[in-house]
């Protein structure tokens, strides 16, 4: 079970965001709405949640997920793998200070962004991407062990997270892109397969039995809630314009 959130405002200078997706620019306004309206399904979730102030020096920096990792036992500040990102992280030791009382980082040749992680119960997939290295996924693994969590390297190609193509829904639930329906490290799970044209779903988020999902995939969200799931869509349309999705903007613990 999850208590409590990290989220950061988006900046105005998140229209200039890295993007991959080809959907225009995010409309500042609607990304605002829509960035309240997902503090108040996570709030509804039972967590309490601590909103950061937008920061425009860094116009990504609402995607805090990955700046951070954050376990039960310490928090791992990241280094994210795109260089105009990486000033993301020096806020993140004081944030993350009121919070744990092992902060660890990630640090050079290592690159990481924790959005290429995935958290079942005490294992951590990392996907090796452009974004995170296997220096950095080493370095995750070490420190992560320490505190008897174990760290799976998973080879990827052709997606930027691991999470952009897959989600943990706990009871070995797992929400899956075909690229992964046949990876073996996700061969004991009951895998869910997204379709294509709604690939952008994979990306759902749970929290405390509720399932948050993006609006407009209905095929997925019926997928999930046969399931048992409560769900609750949540409108991130202006974020996926950056190739940002649910789990992309907070931090869980």
């Amino acid at each position: 079970m999850f208590t409590k959130a990290i989220v950061r405002k988006p900046c105005a200078e998140m229209v200039h965001g890295i993007t991959t997706s080809n959907l225009g620019k995010p409309d500042y306004q609607n990304a605002l709405i829509q960035h309240q309206n997902y503090i108040n399904a996570l709030t509804a979730c039972g967590l309490i949640v601590k909103v950061l102030e937008a920061d425009a020096r860094f116009p990504d920096s609402t995607f805090i997920e990955d700046s951070a990792l954050c376990t039960p036992h310490c928090a791992i500040v990241t280094n994210p793998g795109d260089l105009s990102r990486r000033g993301e992280r020096d806020a993140m030791f004081e944030v993350l200070a009121d919070f744990y009382n092992n902060v660890h980082e990630i640090t050079l040749p290592g690159t990481l962004d924790a959005g290429d992680i995935m958290m079942v119960g005490s294992t951590y997939y990392i996907g090796l991407s452009n974004r995170t290295n296997r220096e950095g996924t080493n370095q995750l693994i070490a420190i992560l062990a320490t505190y008897n969590l174990t760290g799976i390297a998973v080879e990827m190609a052709d997606i930027l997270h691991l999470k952009t193509g897959m989600s943990y829904l706990e009871n070995n639930n797992l929400l899956v892109t075909e690229q992964f329906m046949n990876e073996p490290n996700f061969s004991t799970f009951n895998k869910i397969l997204v379709e294509n044209n709604e690939a952008y779903a994979s990306n759902s988020l749970w929290i405390n039995g509720t399932v948050l999902v993006p609006q407009g995939y209905p095929k997925t969200l019926a997928k999930i809630k046969a399931l048992g799931y409560k769900t609750v869509e949540v409108d991130t349309q202006e974020f996926r314009k950056l190739d940002g999705g649910l789990s992309c903007l907070s931090l869980r613990f």
